[in-house]
């Protein structure tokens, strides 16, 4: 039994195997035919020593190939269940094969929308991080301008202290008399 021959030659062979099968099953009813001729006609004859020897090699050179087609055609039935097993087989793994095909294709179908979901599930905490962070930087932002402002508030009060003023450089300087305390 080989096994790298396709289907289509497999079925071909059986099909011719069924053929010869078949002209044997047609030769085997032509020769059982024959046999009960021989033997019908055999009992309506009157026996005669010659003819009945002749008649009996003939029967036993028919029963020899009448076995010999038996056999040949047990053979060729164990051939086409044989084929036909195999047949069987491979049929079956083709048609595995075909479904498991299928499934593949429909996997690589979904394989880009599996990838966009699994890439969008892992991108959704780094938004999150990120819109988290950028809030966070948002309310800095904020309160350092607050600070600012109230630094800037703070600096000015400081700056409109009322402090002597004193002349400038090459300037006459006012003198009061009082300011010397009545001299």
């Amino acid at each position: 039994m080989t096994h790298s021959l396709t289907i289509p030659e497999l079925q071909a062979e059986v099909a011719h195997l069924r053929e010869e099968l078949q002209m044997r099953d047609q030769l085997v009813q032509q020769l059982s035919q024959e046999l009960f001729r021989l033997v019908k006609g055999q009992s309506n004859q009157a026996p005669s020593a010659a003819l009945s020897e002749r008649h009996q090699n003939e029967m036993r050179v028919l029963r020899e190939q009448l076995q010999a087609v038996e056999q040949q055609v047990g053979f060729y039935q164990e051939q086409i269940a044989s084929r036909d097993t195999e047949v069987y087989q491979l049929r079956q793994s083709v048609q595995e094969l075909t479904d498991r095909s299928r499934m593949l294709e429909q996997v690589v179908q979904e394989l880009p929308h599996i990838y966009r979901q699994k890439y969008l599930e892992r991108l959704q905490p780094i938004k999150e991080k990120v819109a988290q962070i950028q809030q966070e930087n948002r309310r800095l932002h904020a309160e350092l301008q607050s600070v600012s402002y109230r630094l800037a508030v703070r600096t000015r009060r400081v700056t409109q202290i009322d402090l002597p003023s004193f002349p400038r450089a090459g300037a006459p300087v006012p003198v009061s008399v009082s300011s010397y305390g009545g001299a």
